[in-house]
């Protein structure tokens, strides 16, 4: 069943033109990648969805309801959950304090903290500490562990490993791989490996337009098809 579909949006910066007709779907229970170089309109495209820069035109609907025109608000409470690129946790919080935050209310957080610790033993390891004063790769991983309590049926995740140490990457690699086995996901990775790794599906964004898509075992990360549209 398609959980997500977006089709022919259309969607500004003031009058800069950024995502020019992309229509593509995600279905139940997969997770699709979401590809390209920086500025092709990766991050745009996951912000229309979370209606935060809303299309012009188009139409993008989540189990066949219209999402645009609603406010951000009701697209989280729809069931869609956001690891944005910027991680975004509460600086002045503890580790254990964010996580508790995201947890929905008629949910047990001694099952979410749980979950949050399985996941991230480093963040365990750390649940007093100031959310401010960890390390980039411990920021991502709590941000990756708030979108795994929120009892999201979809989560919007948004270049989960840039700027991380290779171990941290292969951490946070087994971490989305484990949430992808519960939750459908739409990922922006530019790291080619783990994208294909992760994904059941992709889509290349060019220029603000789909320009590829295919099923991620047909292709490898050294394929043509894929690196024109990759590389610098």
């Amino acid at each position: 069943m398609t959980l997500l579909e977006l089709a022919d949006v259309h969607t500004y910066y003031g009058d800069s033109h950024i995502l020019e007709g992309v229509t593509l779907n995600v279905d139940e229970g997969e997770t699709v990648a979401l590809m390209g170089r920086n500025g092709v309109g990766k991050t745009t495209t996951i912000r229309s969805i979370l209606q935060l820069t809303a299309p012009r035109t188009g139409s993008i609907t989540y189990r066949g309801e219209e999402l645009v025109g609603r406010d951000t608000y009701e697209v989280a409470d729809a069931g869609i959950g956001w690891i944005p690129e910027d991680r975004r946790v509460f600086t002045q919080l503890s580790v254990e304090e964010n996580v508790r935050i995201a947890v929905p209310p008629d949910e047990r957080v001694d099952d979410a903290l749980e979950l949050a610790w399985a996941a991230f033993p480093d963040l365990a390891d750390v649940p007093d500490r100031e959310a401010g004063s960890l390390s980039g790769g411990q920021q991502q991983m709590l941000a990756i562990a708030r979108g795994l309590v929120g009892n999201n049926d979809m989560l919007l995740v948004d270049e989960p490993s840039e700027g991380l140490a290779p171990l941290i990457v292969e951490t946070v690699r087994d971490a989305l791989a484990e949430a992808g086995r519960d939750t459908t996901m739409l990922l922006v990775e530019q790291n080619l490996p783990m994208a294909l790794d992760l994904a059941d599906r992709f889509y290349v964004l060019d220029n603000g337009q789909v320009v590829d898509s295919g099923d991620a075992d047909e292709v490898s990360t050294d394929s043509e098809r894929l690196t024109q549209y990759l590389s610098a």
